[in-house]
């Protein structure tokens, strides 16, 4: 809100107070709110007054303006049996990896550096939906939910965390590939070109993953035997594979309904509401009374209270030390 206010602010100087009705739209549940905002109601779309605060791509917040670019027919036009169905089977194959096999994190790893925001997206898809431990009834729940989602593009990854994932605990992984590159490079005289150089890798980490390598095999090569131990991989790790033909718009969107529908199985099959965010509510209640106290220590000079010791000690040092910040800093708007 403070970044919408802030908005607001930039049109009215730039254009005048009566431009904001014309040039800003609202998705809300409270039409009353909008308007006082000043907001023409007449541009604003409603949605369920249930929806949390996150906001899918393919929820109401974020269908809006992809079916407005591209027609609704677009937005419909795809499903399928649950049998074929990838969401459904990578939903039920989570739940599977955590539930039951005790697996609490999971690795999404796309052979691409144009889908290095992809699975922090995720990421927040995924925790903030599913980091439930009451069921949609309020029961405390027998078993464990939600998965740890995390991931790096192509080999950043490899050289990242892989060393865990082949020898240190057990993380499902899902490897994305793309056939074609958006960049095509050939050094001449090399053996491959570079994309083939990054999918050799992507085909290559998940047989790693799967089979592994067993003593007996290192012992073939003549590994020394005191170093068999280390270079033993137990294998049986699971991972899946998705393996696009390109990467443009539409088949990131693809992508992109793909997971978001993933974590609305997950939720139906633990029977828990992915649609609320109730984690998120208490850090900022408190937030609002740190809030509070660094204005009054700003203005008034008051000491802060009320605080837990710890918390307490680092205020008042962040005071101490930032003293020369203004408790409300000049306006500076943003020119075009």
């Amino acid at each position: 809100m403070l970044n919408a206010r802030t908005l607001r602010a930039w049109i009215s100087k730039e254009l005048g107070p009566s431009a904001v009705a014309k040039h800003m739209v609202a998705i809300s549940t409270n039409l009353t709110l909008v308007e006082k905002f000043g907001i023409d109601p007449n541009n604003a779309f409603a949605f369920w007054d249930w929806v949390g605060g996150r906001y899918s791509v393919c929820s109401a917040v974020g269908v809006l303006p992809l079916s407005l670019q591209y027609g609704f027919t677009v937005v419909e036009k795809y499903s399928a049996p649950f049998e074929k169905n990838l969401p459904v089977l990578l939903g039920i194959l989570s739940v599977w990896n955590v539930s039951f096999f005790g697996y609490p994190a999971s690795a999404i790893l796309p052979y691409s550096q144009a889908l290095e925001k992809f699975a922090p997206h995720i990421q927040q898809v995924s925790m903030e939906s599913n980091g439930k431990g009451v069921s949609i009834d309020g029961k405390p729940l027998p078993f464990e939910t939600g998965e740890i989602d995390f991931g790096e593009p192509g080999t950043n990854g490899q050289h990242s965390f892989y060393q865990l994932i082949h020898q240190g605990r057990v993380v499902p992984c899902d490897f994305i590939g793309i056939v074609k590159s958006q960049q095509p490079v050939y050094l001449e005289g090399e053996v491959v070109n570079n994309h083939d150089e990054l999918m050799s890798n992507f085909f290559a980490q998940p047989d790693a993953l799967a089979y592994g390598k067993t003593p007996e095999e290192l012992l073939k090569e003549n590994v020394l035997q005191h170093l068999v131990p280390h270079k033993t991989f137990s294998g049986n790790r699971p991972s899946l594979s998705l393996l696009l033909p390109s990467l443009d718009a539409y088949k990131i969107g693809q992508l992109l309904a793909i997971y978001e529908h993933r974590v609305a199985v997950q939720g139906f099959i633990w029977g828990i509401n992915s649609f609320d965010q109730w984690g998120v509510e208490l850090g900022k209640s408190l937030a609002t009374q740190v809030r509070k106290q660094l204005h009054a220590s700003r203005v008034k000079g008051e000491s802060a209270e009320g605080f837990n010791f710890s918390t307490t000690t680092m205020l008042t040092k962040y005071l101490k030390e930032s003293f020369d910040v203004p408790a409300n800093p000049p306006t500076i708007l943003p020119r075009i």
